[in-house]
C-alpha cells in the first residue's frame, strides 16, 4: 500500500474508532451503573464495572414502582401512533404524488412551510382544542396529534414520485379501484420507506415526554418517560435505580432498530436515490 494513502487511512479510522468509543461510553456506563450496588455509581472516579453485579434495581422498578404498567402504556401508545400514522401518511403521500387535483402543489407547499413552525407553538391551541373535545387525560389526546406528520407525508410522496404512472394506469385498465391499487400495489412497493418511517415514528412516540406530560394527569396512564421523570423527583439520590429505568427505556428502541436495520438502511438509500 502506498504510504501516502496508508497514513491518512489510519488517521481516519482512528478518529472513527475514537468517535465510536466516545458515543458508546455513556451507554456503557448507563448499563453498568444499573447493575451496581446502591451508592456505587456515585463513586469518584466513576467505575466502569460493578464490584458486584446485582439486578435488584430492575426488580424494584417492576415491583415497588409498577413500571410494567408504564412499559405497557408506552408500547400500546407508540404502536397505535405508528400504525395509524403509517396508514394516513401513506394515503396522503400517495394522493400528493399521483393524483391531480386543484391546488395540490400549493397545498403541499403550505405543508412544507409549516415545518418551520416549532411544535411547542402549537401545543397551547392543540391542548385547548382537545379540551373542548373532552380528550384530556385520555389516550386519544396523545394519539391524535401523532396520527399524521408533514415529514412522513413528504417522505412517502418523494418515494412514490419515482413509481411510473404507467404501472398504476395498467392496474386501472385491469379494473382495479383506487383503494385496491393503493392497498395491493402501492403499499408493497413502499415497504422499505414505510419501515424507515415506522422506526422514526415509533421512536418519536416512545421517547415523547412533553405532550403526554401535558395531556395525561392520571398516573395510571403515564408513559415510561413521564413515569421516569417522576421517579427522578422521588429517588433523586438513587442513581442506580434511575439508570435501570433508562436502560428499560432505551432497550426496546435498540432491539427494534437491530431487527429492522436492513429495511431502515434500504429505505434511506432508496429515498436518497429516488427523492
Amino acid at each position: 500500500m502506498n504510504p501516502r494513502s496508508f497514513l491518512p487511512a489510519v488517521l481516519l479510522y482512528s478518529l472513527l474508532i475514537l468517535g465510536l468509543l466516545l458515543a458508546l461510553t455513556p451507554l456503557w456506563w448507563m448499563i453498568v451503573a444499573s447493575l451496581m450496588p446502591p451508592g456505587e455509581a456515585n463513586s469518584v472516579p466513576p467505575r466502569l464495572w460493578p464490584s458486584t453485579v446485582t439486578f435488584e434495581h430492575y426488580a424494584a422498578l417492576f415491583t415497588r414502582l409498577d413500571l410494567a404498567r408504564y412499559l405497557l402504556n408506552s408500547t400500546l401508545l407508540a404502536s397505535a401512533v405508528t400504525v395509524i400514522s403509517l396508514l394516513i401518511n401513506s394515503m396522503a403521500g400517495y394522493a400528493f404524488a399521483k393524483f391531480r387535483f386543484r391546488g395540490r402543489d400549493r397545498l403541499f407547499q403550505g405543508l412544507l412551510a409549516a415545518l418551520v413552525i416549532p411544535a411547542q407553538v402549537a401545543m397551547l391551541p392543540l391542548f385547548l382544542l382537545l379540551k373542548q373535545l373532552g380528550l384530556i387525560n385520555t389516550y386519544g389526546g396523545v394519539i391524535i396529534p401523532g396520527m399524521a406528520s408533514i415529514f412522513g407525508i413528504f417522505l412517502i410522496r418523494q418515494y412514490l414520485l419515482a413509481i411510473p404512472d404507467s404501472l398504476l394506469d395498467a392496474a386501472r385498465m385491469d379494473g382495479a379501484g383506487e383503494f385496491r391499487i393503493y392497498w395491493s400495489l402501492v403499499l408493497p412497493l413502499c415497504r422499505p420507506i414505510l419501515v424507515t418511517l415506522a422506526i422514526f415514528t415509533f421512536m418519536g412516540a416512545w421517547n415523547d415526554f412533553m405532550w403526554p406530560l401535558i395531556v395525561l394527569t392520571d398516573s395510571s396512564l403515564y408513559t415510561l418517560p413521564v413515569a421516569l421523570a417522576n421517579l427522578l423527583g422521588e429517588h433523586v439520590q438513587d442513581t442506580e435505580l434511575m439508570m435501570a429505568g433508562s436502560v428499560l427505556t432505551v432497550l426496546p428502541i435498540m432491539l427494534l432498530f437491530v431487527v429492522l436495520q436492513k429495511y431502515y438502511i434500504a429505505g434511506i438509500m432508496l429515498g436518497g436515490m429516488k427523492g
